[in-house]
């Protein structure tokens, strides 16, 4: 079972990328979606950790994976992984979106400046 608090199914993902990354012309390797506000954050291995940004900066505690194929949550209170509701769509980013992202944007190094 998992903690409802932090979680609203209802609000939509806040778009097919990284929020941050986007704004700055920078690049993600996996995306993250806040399961509160739907704000979509890079990983943890992507240069710049936005989702962990967004948590640290709005306390939100939960956040789901935005990969296509994979449903997983991660609560940051627990530091675990758990099987959460349905949230609203797009589960996530659009398939033919480049991983990591966006096309155009990542490095022919990218694979040595992952964290």
């Amino acid at each position: 079972m998992y903690d409802v608090t932090g979680i609203n199914a209802g609000v939509p993902p806040s778009g097919p990328g990284c929020v941050e990354c986007t704004s700055e012309g920078s690049w993600w390797f996996h995306l993250r979606r806040c399961a509160e506000c739907g704000h979509i954050g890079c990983c943890d291995s992507s240069p710049n950790r936005h989702a962990s940004a967004h948590e640290e900066a709005t306390g939100h505690p939960v956040i789901r994976s935005y990969e296509p194929g994979e449903d997983w949550f991660w609560d940051y209170r627990t530091s675990s992984t758990f099987k959460g509701p349905l949230l609203a769509p797009p589960q996530h980013h659009p398939a033919t979106q480049a991983v990591p992202g966006p096309a155009g944007r990542v490095p022919a190094n990218w694979q040595d400046l992952l964290g």
